[in-house]
């Protein structure tokens, strides 16, 4: 199973780690990509930098940042490789110790069975099973 991990630290965005947090997560990744469980993972930069589109009643709203509300920012995102979801939180719980205080939110990833799928319906069926 893979897992979207959403990262949002309590820290003001825009206060650089440590060189010390840097070197604990670069051993952290470094450990979790060499037994496979992490697949990939990036940090993002300041949201002064992003935007946010919305589409309501047909209609594109474009915002640029930064954004107000940190607590709902995403700092970064990992993608890992777990046999549960309770394996995954445990992940989780590893990163956070070197991340520090915040929260990740974890969705599982939707994984189709084959790409030969004979129908959309197949495909569904796949994914309400994934989902209960």
């Amino acid at each position: 199973m893979r897992f979207l991990c959403l990262y949002k630290p309590n820290k003001q965005e825009g206060v650089p780690p440590t060189q010390q947090e840097m070197a604990e997560m670069g051993k952290l990744i470094e450990e979790g990509m060499k037994s496979g469980a992490l697949l990939a993972t990036e940090g993002c930069l300041p949201s002064a930098k992003g935007a946010r589109i919305r589409l309501a009643g047909g209609k594109f709203t474009v915002t640029d940042g930064p954004f107000t509300e940190s607590k709902e920012l995403v700092a970064g995102f990992a993608l890992i490789q777990a046999k549960s979801k309770e394996e995954a939180i445990e992940q989780v719980k590893q990163f956070l110790k070197v991340a520090g205080d915040g929260e990740t939110e974890l969705r599982q990833v939707f994984e189709a069975p084959d790409c030969r799928a004979e129908s959309e319906s197949e495909l569904a069926k796949s994914y309400q099973r994934q989902s209960a």
